[in-house]
């Protein structure tokens, strides 16, 4: 997402300590996430939001969740971000789309914003075509983010769909 928000990523940049700009952002946030300091922490945690906002305002203004104004909330959610993503999720990279056949007959709904920069919307259209029956929906005014009102609605119908099987 750098090439496409440079401002907001040099000051996800900027906002690192000196000494821990050498290291990729992940686990340089990923030990900030995690230091003794409380205050430490909760600075890292709305850094990091700061930097994926920038995404979710492109689709929607409006958009950020309600909960991202609760620091505790933004301390655990960017924690578990790094974590996953500094462990690769501990997937196989591509083994998701290699065994998504294994998933035919299992009902799936795929809710995905056509701006979302975070899960670029190739990933969701790349295992709708392996996934048997499952359905894409794309919304062309959402983003990464459930507070978005199209989203919210799309996951209150699919989860209907389901309740009703």
């Amino acid at each position: 997402m750098a090439p496409l928000f440079p401002e907001e990523w040099y000051h996800f940049g900027e906002a690192l300590p000196p000494e821990l700009r050498e290291l990729d952002r992940v686990n340089a946030y990923h030990q900030l996430l995690n230091d003794p300091d409380e205050q430490v922490r909760l600075k890292a945690a709305r850094d990091w939001h700061e930097w994926e906002a920038a995404t979710i305002l492109l689709a929607d203004p409006a958009g950020l969740p309600r909960r991202w104004s609760d620091p505790r909330y933004l301390l655990t959610r960017a924690r578990i971000a790094t974590h996953y993503f500094r462990e690769g999720a501990w997937l196989e990279d591509g083994i998701l789309l290699k065994n998504a056949g294994r998933l035919a007959g299992i009902p799936g709904i795929l809710i995905h914003g056509r701006w979302d920069m975070e899960a670029p919307l190739v990933t969701a259209w790349e295992l709708a075509r392996v996934w048997p029956g499952v359905e894409l929906v794309v919304l062309p005014k959402a983003a990464h983010s459930t507070a978005n009102a199209d989203i919210a609605a799309a996951i209150v119908a699919a989860t209907n769909r389901f309740r009703d099987l």
